[in-house]
């Protein structure tokens, strides 16, 4: 019998509540049981396995991300652009650190093409687009990007720039100054 207020939806967004407070690695349908006081049986009517409901929040957040994006992108174009986007997921994942954990879980060929992760992808490549860069410069410049913001980002939130100075947003907005630099500057062979 299925609990009176338990969806698939309510679950999931517990989870990925509960990710934000003990860590992504963390959540599991046990976990989410004990927090809804029932029996972990009776959740199986909504979710398969812990993967399932991994692979659910990796999805919301994905979707939660790129609604994030596309509304701080509206209107904006090169540096505005790059800047917007990039401080979106650095708000997000100190906001949300296990949902931020969730959007970099692996998924399925199936799950994937499903997510909304084609959506960053292509909000990236819109962004690239005022800078002018053809194929494959562009995706070079694509893995940069995600490999920058998501470095600082697990860098920042883990602790490791609290430790100096000048403070962590300076440095933010210094490596966002020279990745537009370097956009508009892009090397040749």
């Amino acid at each position: 019998m299925v609990r009176a207020g338990l969806t698939t939806e309510r679950l999931v967004r517990a989870g990925a509540d509960l990710a934000d407070e003990v860590g992504f690695d963390q959540v599991t349908v046990s976990a989410l049981a004990r927090r809804f006081d029932v029996k972990v049986a009776s959740l199986y009517s909504h979710l398969k396995s812990s993967q399932d409901l991994r692979t659910r929040i990796a999805l919301l957040a994905l979707e939660e991300l790129a609604d994030r994006a596309a509304d701080a992108l509206a209107g904006r174009a090169g540096k505005d652009a790059l800047v917007a986007f990039a401080d979106v997921y650095r708000d997000y994942a100190r906001a949300h650190p296990g949902r931020y954990a969730a959007a970099r879980h692996p998924l399925d060929p199936e799950a994937a093409a499903a997510s909304a992760g084609g959506r960053h992808a292509q909000m990236t490549r819109a962004i690239l687009r005022g800078y002018d860069l053809a194929e494959p410069d562009q995706t070079h410049a694509v893995r940069l990007l995600g490999s920058v913001f998501h470095g600082f980002v697990g860098l920042e939130t883990a602790g490791g720039f609290s430790h100096s100075t000048p403070d962590s947003q300076e440095s933010w907005t210094r490596i966002l100054e020279a990745l537009d630099s370097l956009l508009r500057n892009w090397p040749t062979h």
